[in-house]
C-alpha cells in the first residue's frame, strides 16, 4: 500500500448552487400567488424593477373621492362591502343577558370563552383557572355552565363525551335511553359493541342502531363553525379546452404581474461614481436572472402541463373515471428534466379544464396491476371501485377487506392485496365492515 504524501491535478465536473440557481428553482416552485408576493418583495429592494399590473390602473385620490360622492350605487353593491372579521368571543358574549350577572362572572366567563380551542372545547383545569382568577372553584364552574347553555350546542364541552351528549339533550330531551348510553356505555357504543349494551340495558338492536344514526346528525366540533377563515381563491394556471382540432392549452398568465426595467432610474444614475454604477450593475444584473427565471418557470410549466394532456386525453375528454396511472419520474424521463424538476413545476399549480379545476398533483398517481397484461389501472380509479362497491353493498352484511378483493378481481380484473384495501379505505375516510355494520 503506497501511503506516501503528494500533489496531485484532477479535473473534475461539478454544479455549484449558485444564489441564481436556487433563485431559478425557487421561482418554478412558487405559485401565482407566491410568485406576485415574490416580485412585489424585490420590487421594494431593486429600483430597476418595476411591476405593471395589467389589471390595476393608478389612481388619483382626490378626483377618484369626488367621483364616488356623485356616483350611483353598484348593481352588485352587496359584493362590494368589505369582509369582517369575526369573533367568537363576541359571538357567545352577545346570547348572554349581561344584566343578570356580576362583574366578577362576567369576568371569568370572559376568561373561560378566551380558552375554548378551534372547536369549541375547554380543556383547561378548572382548579388552576380559579387560583389564577383568585376565585372558588364553584364560580369557575359555574360561569362554564352558562357558556355550556349558549349555542351552538356543544359549546363549552370538555371532551367529546360531553358534547355529544349536550347535543343530543339539546335536541332530544326525552330520549333517557340514549343519554344513558351516551354517559354510561359511551367508548363501547362508539366501538359497535353494541350486543353488549342491548344485553345489559334490555333493549333491541334496532333502537341501538336509530340512536347511532341520530349521534351522526350531530357536530363533534361545534366550534369549528364559529371560525372564521379567510376566502382564498384558486387562479388556474392553465386552461385546457376541447376544440374542433382536440385539445388546446392556454397559459393563464394575465394575473401575473410583469416586470419590466426602469429605464428612466438607470438612465439617470448610470454616469455616477463607481460604487452607484457597481449597485446599478448588480440590480441590473438581478432583474435580467429573475426576468430569465420568469420565462424558464413558464416555460417548463409549459412543457409539463403538454405532457400530462398528452397521456391523460381521455380524461379530459371522457371524466375523471378514465385517469391512467402516470408518475412524475415517467413525465421527467420523456421530458429529459430532473423529476424533481416535475415536482416543483406542479406543485401548488392548478389547471381549469371541462370537467372542472384540478391540482397538478392530482394526474400522478401509482400503478395498480390488472388481470390483463394491456393495460393497467391508477389507484384513483381502485378508490373509486372501491367507494361503488362500498356504497352499493348490503349494510347488514357489509363487505370486508377480502370479500372487496375478490371483487375486484372478478369483476373488474384489479389486482389488489388486502392490506391496499384497508389503506385506500382509511384514505377515503370508509370505517370497516364491523362498523358499517346496520341492524335494521
Amino acid at each position: 500500500m503506497n501511503l506516501k504524501a503528494g500533489l496531485w491535478q484532477q479535473q473534475t465536473l461539478k454544479l455549484a448552487m449558485t444564489q441564481e440557481l436556487s433563485q431559478a428553482i425557487a421561482l418554478l416552485q412558487y405559485s401565482a400567488h407566491e410568485l406576485t408576493a415574490f416580485l412585489e418583495d424585490k420590487a421594494l429592494e431593486n429600483p430597476l424593477l418595476q411591476i405593471e399590473q395589467g389589471n390595476i390602473k393608478p389612481m388619483n385620490p382626490l378626483i377618484d373621492r369626488n367621483r364616488r360622492k356623485h356616483q350611483k350605487a353598484e348593481k352588485d353593491w352587496i359584493e362590494q362591502i368589505a369582509d369582517k372579521p369575526f369573533s367568537i368571543e363576541d359571538y357567545l358574549l352577545s346570547q348572554l343577558k349581561i344584566t343578570n350577572l356580576s362583574t366578577e362572572q362576567l369576568r371569568v366567563i370572559r376568561y373561560l370563552i378566551q380558552h375554548l380551542d378551534e372547536n369549541g372545547y375547554f380543556l383547561e383545569d378548572l382548579v388552576e383557572i380559579s387560583h389564577k382568577l383568585k376565585v372558588t372553584e364553584e364560580l369557575v364552574e359555574e360561569c362554564l355552565a352558562i357558556i355550556q347553555t349558549l349555542e351552538p350546542a356543544g359549546i363549552g364541552a370538555r371532551n367529546l363525551q360531553e358534547c355529544l351528549l349536550m347535543q343530543f339533550y339539546y335536541l332530544n330531551p326525552d330520549n333517557e335511553l340514549a343519554q344513558k348510553i351516551i354517559s354510561e356505555y359511551f367508548i363501547p357504543f362508539a366501538e359497535k359493541k353494541w350486543k353488549l349494551i342491548a344485553k345489559e340495558l334490555k333493549v333491541s338492536l334496532k333502537e341501538i342502531q336509530d340512536i347511532f344514526d341520530q349521534i351522526q346528525s350531530l357536530n363533534p366540533k361545534p366550534g369549528a363553525i364559529l371560525g372564521k377563515e379567510a376566502t382564498t381563491y384558486i387562479i388556474p394556471d392553465a386552461i385546457i379546452e376541447q376544440s374542433a382540432e382536440g385539445l388546446t392549452i392556454r397559459m393563464s398568465d394575465e394575473t401575473l404581474p410583469r416586470i419590466s426595467l426602469n429605464e428612466q432610474y438607470y438612465q439617470k444614475f448610470k454616469n455616477q461614481d463607481q460604487q452607484v454604477n457597481r449597485f446599478l450593475q448588480d440590480k441590473l444584473q438581478d432583474y435580467q436572472w429573475i426576468q430569465k427565471s420568469i420565462e424558464q418557470r413558464k416555460e417548463t410549466l409549459t412543457k409539463v402541463i403538454a405532457k400530462i394532456v398528452e397521456k391523460q386525453v381521455a380524461f379530459f375528454q371522457k371524466g375523471t373515471n378514465y385517469l391512467l396511472p402516470m408518475t412524475m419520474k415517467e413525465i421527467a424521463t420523456e421530458l429529459e428534466i430532473h423529476e424533481s424538476t416535475v415536482s416543483r413545476a406542479v406543485r401548488e399549480k392548478y389547471v381549469q379544464t371541462p370537467n372542472g379545476t384540478f391540482a397538478l398533483k392530482s394526474f400522478f398517481t401509482s400503478t395498480i396491476q390488472t388481470v390483463s397484461d394491456e393495460e393497467n389501472t391508477s389507484s384513483s380509479q381502485v378508490k373509486k371501485k372501491i367507494s361503488n362497491l362500498i356504497e352499493k353493498e348490503n349494510k347488514q352484511k357489509p363487505l370486508s377487506d377480502q370479500d372487496i378483493v375478490e371483487r375486484l378481481k372478478t369483476e373488474e380484473g384489479m389486482v389488489v392485496s388486502r392490506r391496499t384495501i384497508a389503506k385506500y379505505r382509511d384514505q377515503l375516510g370508509i370505517p370497516s365492515s364491523a362498523k358499517r355494520k346496520r341492524f335494521e
